[in-house]
């Protein structure tokens, strides 16, 4: 894929040329390979200071191998990851080794999907949170620690003296809120964010999401936003990534994808955001069949299967990923000639919308 050209007033933080991530297939004692996952495969797409761009995608799409592999989590098969340093410099973060990667471990951060699956239960708040500032940050004074620890609570809107608590004392919110202040502790550029609204309920949510977006004006941050929920990804981000088996099949901008979706995986998932409005009977829009596999896909395009517009180039011949409008890459052979529905400005779920405090520590933990 080509990327993009940024805008003229923002610059390149993240760069992915060609990342692929494929997983051999053993069996036996011997551990024989017998074939391999392509669990990403030949990605590109870049991430502009400031923005925060979206990866979407069902289940097994790859969206979250690939949010690993920018982390250095696993490393890549094949591929570049340049990233910008706060000095400026490009730096492909792939081939660093490990002494090399662990400087940049301040400069991006994950928030991850579980609030209490990544919260150690024996550790009480202020040493999970001054844990980077420890080993990363060099902040060795504890009470220098437990003054930013205290600084990082009030930011996310809990009360200082909570660090002295468990994570088990907390409720899903309040946890993710210490999940995103630990992300924040050591100042990162870009925050990978993998899901982190999915395990909360609706209405917390919107508060988590509303954090998230007064902390990037604040702090002047950069998301890559992994999650399914379309009507959350159009609600907070500026562009967006579609997956497909490993591939992506569409890049544009928030509001010319939902309203006017160029590829029909794209349609089909939008079709699926459930309408607000009782009156109104949403047009779903049923594939056939099941995803293929990654260790297995289908030949030429891999949607084709499923795709109600297929035709016979499509299952000959990969399409390529190219520009149909400024901005609007789609991988499709018959993009040019469908016309498919996005959701607009119809009246979605208000996912996102003003919340009581409750769950933001001004009340009794529950």
């Amino acid at each position: 894929m080509p990327v993009d050209e940024p805008p003229e007033t923002k610059q390149t933080l993240l760069e992915v040329n060609g990342l692929s991530k494929y997983f051999p297939i053993k069996k036996g004692v011997l551990r024989k390979i017998l074939g391999q996952v392509r669990a990403v495969d030949d990605v590109s797409f870049a991430i502009y200071e400031g923005e925060t761009l979206g990866l979407v995608g069902e289940s097994g799409c790859g969206k979250t191998t690939t949010a690993r592999c920018i982390m250095r989590a696993m490393d890549p098969t094949a591929g570049e990851i340049m990233f910008r340093k706060a000095s400026g410099d490009m730096v492909d973060i792939a081939a660093l080794p490990e002494r090399e990667m662990r400087p940049l471990r301040r400069e991006i951060q994950m928030i991850f999907q579980d609030p209490y699956g990544s919260l150690n239960p024996r550790m009480n708040i202020l040493d999970i949170l001054g844990e980077s500032l420890l080993v990363i940050g060099g902040m060795t004074d504890r009470e220098e620690r437990s003054e930013r620890v205290a600084e990082l609570l009030r930011l996310v809107g809990l009360r200082p003296e909570y660090m002295q608590r468990f994570p088990h004392a907390f409720s899903g919110g309040q946890r993710q809120r210490i999940v995103i202040a630990r992300a924040l502790a050591l100042n990162p550029r870009l925050v990978v964010a993998d899901e982190p609204v999915s395990a909360l309920d609706v209405s917390v949510q919107a508060q988590v999401l509303n954090l998230m977006l007064k902390l990037q004006q604040e702090l002047n941050l950069t998301y890559l936003f992994v999650a399914h929920d379309l009507s959350v990804v159009k609600h907070i981000c500026d562009r967006v990534v579609v997956m497909y088996v490993g591939k992506i099949v569409e890049v544009a901008p928030t509001q010319a994808l939902y309203e006017k979706p160029k590829h029909p995986y794209t349609a089909a998932l939008m079709s699926a955001v459930p309408v607000a409005d009782p009156r109104q009977r949403a047009a779903m829009t049923p594939l056939e069949g099941d995803v293929p596999s990654p260790a297995n896909p289908p030949s030429g395009c891999y949607f084709h299967p499923r795709c109600p517009y297929a035709v016979d180039i499509c299952s000959q011949q990969q399409p390529a990923l190219e520009e149909g409008a400024p901005g609007h890459f789609v991988r499709c052979h018959r993009a040019a000639e469908l016309s498919l529905s996005g959701i607009g400005d119809l009246d979605r779920p208000q996912t996102v919308a003003s919340a009581s405090s409750s769950d933001a520590g001004v009340g009794p933990i529950g």
